[in-house]
């Protein structure tokens, strides 16, 4: 959800900050703007629609310095005059995140003479800046004594033309880095937006500021006195330029769903040749406090609360430990019970979910000091703030659809459980090796259920004609049922929705008709034969049936007048790690749905990658 990028070098920084721009799209944006100190003096382009649009106006600016962005529309609509960056006097703002006390300010502003062009809280930032220059010249300092005015999540780059070889960038509750090069100091959202020029990275804490030219950086802390430098170190990212490009594949979305395999691989490395489950996998904190865990609660949003819903069904089979899951921009606004014996499990592919990280953050406030968080960014956010983590490895996921981060965290959770079973005594050594076989074999399995991409292609060009759709699963593949609907609506504007099979009758059948495709999850396992009885219920009605089932599930392919039934077979049974293979040809259905359809695969209308705001 926004994206920010900033440049000081003693090359070109134009080519960077698009490029940069370029990087973050898979946030979600509709609009984007750039910032130069062009000869001495700040010019600013701006443009809706894709960073391309933007690339046009800015192609042939030469400087040294500037900020870039782009914007997803929070206060004011999508509109140029909306769009980062915004200008006060001679100094330009961008920023994400939402400034909670805008309208207070705006006011205290205008009373001030300045005038507003936007309906946007970040003009606040650039005004309220720009005003206390009345206060200090120094753009750090008048920047320092306007951060402290903020009240909200946010992160700020500011270039000014009196101070033409600097940036100044802060961070409050909003991700923001630091990149440093051989030519100069960077700032961004990601890391993906700076593996360009260097892989050399600082994370920025909240509450940190950093003023910066090509050949200095000092970073402080808003509320410290006098600007006193404080020390932040560089650690060199794991990720490469290669590892974010699209490579043959026609979407990121397709390529992310092929890798897989490898992601699901690459996180269960550290037990690829272990006979026996170690506590230290979710830190080294765990081994002393996870055998007092005597319930679970799962905060997680979008996809990542289906991984917590299916891991509740594992946790309380395998370790008995009672296990709740909650959306986590709920949770913290309810009255709840805590307990200092209660694991809190959150989960967020980016690790800077701010509902989630709040939600944590929130529990932890509440007196419940066994915090595990679970992600795929081993510098975010939720990783520091938290006593256990695990780090999934899916690589960098860019596709708004979540994929790969999906089925990594599965097999996490799985091997959560599996912990806990051991910690209670109630997992054999048996079960233990058989269980770590499974997962070693997970990655071959998922390729083979690739394997499934044409026939699944098939399908969806009849069902891309569809308006609506109702997806069926039962036991601990309705959360996998809920992770097929969301897809589908998220990247073809279906209307889809997911239920249990067995509250068909209690209302979802009156929507049965011949014009209602009805997708079923099907497995071999013990609620096999209520799923067929559900089945019955919608083929008697003359709905069409999509059903992917196990090799071994005796559903028959049939058509009668009534309705038509259509039936995949996955390659493999794999028990309770069936759902990580059930979702897989769901997840082909939605992209290729979305191919018939035409629309925007990676960047789908209205989301953000992540939703780093409330």
């Amino acid at each position: 959800m926004c994206g920010i990028v900033a440049a000081a070098a003693s090359g070109d920084v134009t080519p960077i900050l698009l490029e940069g721009l370029k990087k973050l799209e898979y946030r979600g944006y509709d609009s984007a703007g750039i910032a130069l100190i062009e000869s001495g003096k700040l010019t600013r382009y701006r443009a809706l629609g894709r960073v391309a649009a933007l690339t046009e106006k800015a192609r042939g600016h030469y400087a040294h310095c500037g900020i870039a962005h782009t914007r997803w529309a929070t206060h004011g609509a999508p509109a140029e005059h909306n769009a980062h960056p915004h200008i006060s006097g001679g100094l330009a703002v961008v920023h994400n995140g939402i400034i909670e006390n805008h309208a207070e300010l705006k006011a205290e502003l205008q009373a001030a003479g300045f005038a507003f062009s936007s309906e946007t809280d970040t003009e606040c930032i650039a005004h309220l800046i720009q005003h206390a220059r009345k206060t200090t010249q120094d753009i750090a300092e008048a920047a320092r004594l306007a951060f402290r005015r903020l009240r909200g999540a946010y992160a700020v780059a500011v270039v000014a033309e009196d101070s033409p070889d600097r940036i100044v960038v802060a961070r409050e509750g909003s991700p923001l880095l630091l990149g440093v090069g051989e030519d100069g100091f960077y700032a961004g959202s990601d890391t993906s937006a700076l593996l360009q020029v260097t892989r050399r990275i600082i994370h920025l804490e909240n509450g940190d500021m950093a003023d910066f030219s090509a050949r200095k950086l000092t970073i402080s802390r808003i509320d410290g006195e006098n600007g006193e430098p404080v020390d932040r170190p560089i650690s060199v990212s794991s990720l490469t330029a290669d590892a974010v490009e699209l490579g043959a594949y026609r979407h990121y979305m397709q390529k992310e769903i092929f890798e897989q395999p490898e992601a699901l691989a690459n996180t269960l490395e550290m037990v690829g040749g272990e006979s026996t489950l170690q506590p230290g996998l979710f830190g080294d904190q765990a081994e002393r406090l996870l055998p007092g865990v005597e319930s679970v609660l799962i905060l997680a949003c979008g996809t990542s609360c289906h991984a917590g819903m299916t891991a509740k069904y594992w946790l309380e089979q395998l370790s008995g430990v009672p296990t709740q899951v909650e959306i986590a921009s709920e949770y913290r606004y309810r009255e709840s019970v805590p307990s200092s014996k209660q694991l809190i499990v959150a989960i967020s592919q980016s690790g800077e979910t701010a509902d989630t990280l709040a939600a944590l953050c929130h529990a932890r406030d509440l007196g419940q000091p066994m915090t595990l968080a679970l992600c795929n960014v081993p510098e975010s956010a939720l990783a520091r703030e938290a006593v256990l983590r695990f780090i999934t490895r899916a690589g960098p996921e860019i596709g708004v659809a979540s994929t790969k981060a999906f089925t990594a965290q599965l097999a996490a959770l799985f091997l959560l459980a599996l912990l806990l079973a051991k910690m209670r005594g109630r997992l054999s050594p048996q079960a233990e090796l058989n269980y770590l076989d499974a997962l070693r074999h997970l990655p071959v399995a998922v390729q083979k259920v690739l394997g499934m991409e044409a026939d699944v292609a098939r399908w969806a060009r009849a069902f891309a004609k569809k308006d609506h759709a109702l997806f069926l699963g039962r036991g601990q593949h309705y959360p996998i049922a809920l992770e097929g609907a969301l897809k589908l609506k998220e990247i073809s504007y279906i209307h889809a929705e997911a239920y249990p099979a067995g509250e068909l009758k209690h209302g979802p059948l009156a929507l049965v008709d011949r014009n209602m495709p009805i997708i079923a999850v099907a497995p071999n396992d013990r609620l096999l034969e209520k799923v067929k009885a559900n089945l019955e219920e919608v083929r008697a009605r003359g709905g069409e049936l999509y059903v992917f089932a196990d090799q071994d599930s005796h559903i028959e392919i049939g058509k009668e007048d009534r309705a038509e039934q259509h039936i995949l077979r996955l390659p493999e049974h794999y028990g309770l790690l069936s759902p990580v293979l059930h979702v897989i040809p769901l997840q082909l259905l939605a992209y290729h749905a979305a191919l018939e359809k035409g629309t925007d695969v990676d960047k789908p209308r209205n989301l953000a990658k992540s939703v780093t705001v409330e």
